[in-house]
């Protein structure tokens, strides 16, 4: 029995994706981010199909010359820079995609809105609210989209807490309580690197693992009113790259706790650290409510463990835990059939396919998406703990 074999022409192809617009992607960063938002372009297309625009890799930037071309051959752009600037005025880049160091990320950002060029900036918006707050006031001013990239709202189980919190089925909220640990710095020996300078990283484990779970909280709870904390900085010196008998020191935290307060009346408790041992990317999230209990966490990041109150059979008296892999699950119909899960990088293809339709089809970035106000309000919650654990009291957070 034979089966037929079928062609497609270059003009059938052409008549398939005429309608689909290209959009050109300028890339700022080449490293671990540059890796991760680079797949997400790459993948997007073929599987939120059919998709409103083709990504086209048109530039990628950096510092090293070397490393840089190396990245533009590797991940399939066409050209690289050297300068931002000049990227950004390049008339194929349509958006600029910056996941560079935080202390590049105003400058090149309110520059590319300036220019009417869409921004995904990464996470944190800014060094500190100031900065967040510039780079705000540049996206309202600009017709073009701004969305900074706080993938950990594109995990469909925190996707579906965000429905069941919404919808009223866990009640009034009490409390929201979150970790996020790592330990990739708790060798004296590792030495010094942006992220641990305050004047290129801004903060420490506050705006490197704080910001996702205090952007959380607003996300799925909402606004946070007061703030008490603690920083530490466990090594206070460390060796240079380049020379390994010279030490600096460090100008930011290892680790933080912070108790809050919401302005719906939950309270709460936020924590990260670089210094959990044998913790490499645990993220837990729970929140209590009048009617049920959510846990996530992201280590098993296709689950989600719910307790609802007076729920059938009464054989279940603590939380059944959910995989969140069905075709009517956020996002799933995009992906596998049931069971088969999906994993930390795809977050980030979710988090393209909603940039880019919000710029095609010119729909709003929030509430699901993170705004560059988003990014500003996380900023000042993140300043606000850091004058918290320096003055030992309670301190409000800014509401403007």
């Amino acid at each position: 029995m034979s089966e037929k074999v079928g062609f497609v022409t270059m003009g059938e192809v052409k008549g398939i994706m005429e309608n689909i617009p290209e959009l050109g992607v300028g890339m700022l960063g080449y490293a671990f981010m540059g890796k991760a938002h680079t797949n997400a372009y790459k993948k997007y297309p073929y599987i939120f199909w059919p998709p409103v625009a083709i990504p086209k890799l048109v530039a990628i930037c950096g510092r090293n010359e070397k490393a840089v071309k190396e990245a533009m051959v590797r991940y399939g752009y066409e050209k690289y820079y050297t300068d931002w600037r000049e990227m950004i005025e390049d008339p194929a880049v349509q958006i600029l995609d910056n996941n560079s160091p935080n202390y590049l990320h105003a400058e090149p950002s309110i520059l590319a809105l300036e220019r009417g060029k869409n921004v995904l900036c990464e996470k944190p918006l800014a060094g500190d609210a100031q900065e967040a707050k510039k780079m705000w006031e540049a996206a309202k001013k600009s017709k073009a989209k701004a969305m900074v990239n706080f993938n950990y709202r594109f995990v469909p189980a925190l996707r579906l807490a965000k429905e069941f919190i919404s919808s009223g089925k866990l009640g009034e909220i009490y409390h929201f309580r979150a970790q996020y640990l790592q330990e990739w710095i708790m060798d004296p020996d590792f030495p010094i690197v942006w992220r641990l300078d305050k004047s290129t990283a801004g903060s420490g484990a506050l705006g490197d693992l704080g910001a996702h779970i205090i952007d959380l909280a607003r996300f799925l709870v909402g606004e946070i009113t007061t703030v008490s904390a603690l920083t530490r900085t466990f090594i206070k010196e460390r060796k240079t790259v380049e020379d390994p008998n010279k030490k600096v020191p460090v100008t930011v935290d290892d680790a933080f706790v912070a108790i809050v307060e919401f302005e719906g009346g939950a309270i709460g408790t936020l924590e990260a650290s670089r210094f959990c041992a044998g913790r490499k990317n645990y993220q837990y999230i729970e929140i209590n409510g009048s009617r049920g209990s959510i846990r996530f966490n992201l280590e098993r990041l296709n689950e989600l463990e719910v307790y609802l109150v007076g729920e059938e059979p009464k054989i279940f008296q603590g939380f059944q835990d959910a995989l969140i892999t069905e075709s009517f699950h956020p996002f799933y119909e995009y992906w596998w059939p049931q069971g088969h899960i999906i994993g930390w990088e795809h977050t980030f293809v979710h988090t393209v396919a909603h940039f880019l339709d919000a710029i095609v089809n010119n729909k709003d970035i929030a509430p699901y998406g993170a705004t560059f106000e988003d990014g500003y309000r996380c900023a000042l919650i993140c300043d606000t703990i850091l004058q918290a654990a320096e003055s030992g009291r309670r301190e409000i957070v800014p509401r403007d």
